[in-house]
């Protein structure tokens, strides 16, 4: 480790620090001195990470942390003003359902940027992640990172220089110069990310929750990129961890990609014709132009698969268990569970008949809020292609029918919608329809041609949405569960475009 906090690991390593390192070194990730500075955050991290948005094991106890790895990004000196950077990537061990710790190597990865100064200034108190009473970092003032614009212009210096770091690997798009004078600014909005936008040039996106393997938000537009689709901001730097052992995979940890400056997201253009009473059916159709053309770049660019009998069965498996763990967790679904059912039982029994579907690499996400219009060309971009965080990332990179897409997008009208307080469902029916004309104009493959696999995705997305609602929002659960009555009592009208199927 770096002499800024290798020096103070030698004074100040206690009966916790030793503890720590014994672990660490039965896995063979890290040095001694890693351990003695995750000791140090123990206490503050444990009360830290559980209140993050991005932090996934909400309501299970914090048993313990086991360091990966951990990596000064910019030293901290033992005097003065200056700040110090530390990388840090950590498994937060917590108790299963019999209160019995998960074993470390199964237990959730997270990425921390951590600031390190003696006194924190004023405007980065709400920063504050705590102050160490003991071990190598004892005495100084621990912060989130990327509150603080000069740590965020570290970073960027990071990605402007290609080539390693420790067990960090930077690399940039060939032929980029990132101009070093941008400022940053961190984006406040509720995510399960961090992200800071460099002037008005580039967003880069921290990924929070991390594992071996390609993330589709790096892997997915660089496909693009070359496959010269113009509807999503090509990557112009990221970086990774690379693997402790030969022949494992790296873990993405952070992507820079160009920013769509004056752009709005299609959440608040929605929300804002709602308000304004306007029809946004022109909108939704150029909308369903735009999917279009990303599914079709990314059926040319990357590999697709026949979906036949076993697999379609196994895909309504799948949904089957979804569908009851969440009746198991949401009592309020589970009258519905019988006749919801029957959407995944018609698409097992199209498989038994014969009946097959492609499926390619999609967005895994695709709603209202991973969408942006630029104001000056009325153009539509997707954005965010990590799939469902909570998803894993084996399921996120296997190839699925588009209507996994095209029925996160219906059921974010709905959304709108509700959101919105719309008197009729004329507005979303409208903005259904036409998002599904955009699209076929352009693939030549109308979805609503597909009633039963496009039904069988609605009814998952919605059973997913009431899980994600009663656990995070539990106000706006009504708004999924209107769809589940609808969906169970076949009345497709208010979550297909048409009550035919059309």
């Amino acid at each position: 480790m770096p002499e800024g906090f290798s020096a103070r690991a030698k004074a100040n390593s206690g009966s916790a620090a030793a503890a720590a390192a014994a672990a660490v070194g039965r896995q063979g990730h890290t040095a001694a001195g890693d351990a003695g500075v995750l000791a140090s955050l123990v206490p503050m991290l444990a009360e830290w990470l559980p209140r993050q948005r991005w932090f996934a094991g909400k309501g299970r106890p914090i048993a313990g942390f086991t360091p990966v790895a951990v990596t000064e990004l910019l030293p901290s000196p033992p005097r003065g003003t200056s700040p110090g950077l530390l990388h840090l990537l950590v498994r937060a061990q917590q108790s299963g359902p019999q209160r019995q710790p998960e074993p470390a190597d199964a237990a959730d990865c997270y990425q921390l940027l951590l600031g390190v100064r003696q006194t924190l200034p004023p405007h980065l108190a709400p920063a504050l992640i705590g102050r160490p009473a003991e071990g190598p970092l004892r005495g100084l003032t621990v912060y989130e990172a990327l509150a603080d614009p000069r740590l965020s212009t570290v970073l960027l210096e990071r990605l402007r220089a290609p080539g390693r770091l420790g067990p960090l690997r930077f690399t940039h798009a060939p032929d980029v110069v990132i101009d070093p004078d941008l400022p940053p600014r961190l984006v406040t909005a509720e995510q399960s990310n961090t992200s800071v936008v460099y002037g008005e040039t580039y967003i880069f996106k921290l990924f929070r929750r991390v594992c071996p393997g390609a993330n589709p938000d790096l892997e997915l537009p660089l496909a693009l990129a070359r496959a010269k689709c113009p509807r999503v901001p090509a990557p112009v730097a990221w970086y990774e961890a690379l693997p402790p052992e030969p022949g494992g995979e790296s873990m993405t940890l952070g992507v820079l990609q160009h920013f769509l400056a004056s752009s709005a997201d299609g959440w608040q253009l929605a929300l804002n014709s709602l308000a304004l009473r306007a029809d946004f059916s022109a909108s939704a159709r150029a909308l369903g132009h735009a999917t279009a053309e990303v599914h079709l770049a990314l059926a040319d660019a990357l590999p697709t698969v026949t979906l036949r009998r076993p697999q379609l069965e196994h895909l309504a498996v799948s949904m089957t268990e979804r569908l009851e763990a969440t009746a198991a967790a949401v009592p309020a679904l589970r009258p519905y569970g019988p006749a919801l059912h029957t959407a995944y039982e018609s698409l097992a029994a199209l498989g038994r008949a014969g009946r097959t579907w492609t499926a390619q690499r999609i967005h895994g996400d695709l709603h209202l809020g991973q969408t942006l219009r630029t104001a000056a060309d009325s153009r539509w971009s997707l954005i965010d292609f990590e799939g469902e965080p909570a998803r894993p990332l084996t399921e996120r990179r296997r190839p699925q029918p588009v209507a996994r897409d095209l029925a996160g997008m219906l059921r974010s009208f709905d959304y709108a919608a509700a959101v919105g307080h719309a008197a009729t469902s004329a507005w979303s029916d409208r903005a259904r329809t036409a998002y599904c004309d955009g699209y076929a104009a352009v693939t030549g493959a109308d979805p609503r041609e597909d009633p039963a696999l496009l039904r069988a995705y609605v009814t998952d997305k919605a059973v997913y949405e009431v899980l994600y609602e009663a656990r995070h929002r539990p106000d706006w659960l009504p708004v999924p569960m209107s769809a589940i009555r609808r969906l169970a009592a076949g009345a497709h009208g208010g979550d297909l475009p048409g009550g035919d199927g059309r």
